[in-house]
């Protein structure tokens, strides 16, 4: 089973964490629906919602399992950093289930990016 997953920052194609996913299927480009703000968290972006958001500008990926799993581990999702969910895209994507990383650690202090990182 292959899911759908946007990425932001540092995954996406030429980003430093690009090898966690250059394997998997590259579908699209994609902006999701402005819900989200980016924040530099020291090197990487953390996308969080936001009532007062932006449309915030990646890329959509095709990933089966064990790539999901390696992405999990690098976002950290068990130790409480990122939760992968459904985000909501644009355009073509925006009736597909496609799954993303919103950031759930404090934003107080960090510097936001705008909407691509």
């Amino acid at each position: 089973m292959r899911t759908l997953v946007f990425v932001y920052g540092t995954l996406k194609r030429g980003g430093e964490n690009h090898g966690w996913i250059e394997k998997q299927q590259f579908v699209a480009e994609a902006i999701t629906a402005p819900l989200y703000r980016l924040y530099d968290l020291g090197g990487y972006p953390g996308m969080i919602r936001s009532a007062e958001g932006l449309s915030i500008q990646g890329e959509v990926w095709s990933v089966d399992e064990a790539g999901l799993a390696r992405l999990d581990v690098l976002e950290d999702t068990d130790g409480g950093e990122y939760e992968r969910v459904r985000v909501q895209l644009e355009g073509e994507f925006s009736a597909q289930p496609v799954e993303g990383y919103i950031y759930l650690r404090s934003i107080e202090g960090r510097r936001e990016v705008g909407a691509c990182w």
